[in-house]
């Protein structure tokens, strides 16, 4: 019999994180989207993580979760105000086991333990399927342009509450 995976865990950012999550960041990218973006795309977007010191203030702007397995951080995710999903990324070694399912589900409690009636977020379109699976309902499609590369990516919302939302 094989062992069972270790489960992951979840704790606060600390600016200390900054570079090991600009890898995340770049590693996800890099490795998860490619069927979806050029090359050129990913280099534009990953470029967002080449100052740590910029990322990592952008964290900490945000309630910023980490995941860890065994105690080394795997994925992030960040709220932005109250209602919206500024990031959620996992490191390719830790993708499909639930990294991504336990930050999302976080941020949604506190996004309704502060107030929040609704969730949304700007979905690559990598990531369009793991949302539509929690119950986000795709309601636009963006173009966003970063530098000089046009990303398309999918604004998705879910209600939040139990049974008392309405959608």
């Amino acid at each position: 019999m094989g062992q069972a995976l270790p489960r992951p865990a979840l704790r606060p950012f600390l600016p200390a994180d900054a570079p090991v999550l600009a890898a995340i960041f770049v590693a996800s990218i890099q490795e998860l989207t490619s069927d979806d973006y050029s090359e050129d795309q990913q280099e534009a977007w990953a470029s967002a993580a080449d100052d740590e010191v910029s990322f990592g203030k952008k964290l900490a702007s945000e309630l910023t979760l980490i995941a860890t397995l065994q105690g080394s951080p795997v994925g992030f995710a960040a709220l932005k105000g109250n209602d919206h999903i500024d990031m959620l990324y996992v490191h390719p070694s830790a993708a499909g086991q639930g990294v991504g399912a336990l930050l999302c589900d976080a941020l949604e409690k506190l996004a309704g333990a502060r107030g929040a009636t609704g969730l949304s977020v700007d979905a690559s379109d990598t990531a369009v399927d793991f949302f539509r699976k929690r119950g986000y309902v795709a309601r636009q499609r963006n173009s966003v342009s970063i530098n000089g590369e046009w990303l398309a990516n999918t604004t998705m919302k879910k209600e939040l509450g139990s049974g008392g939302a309405q959608a």
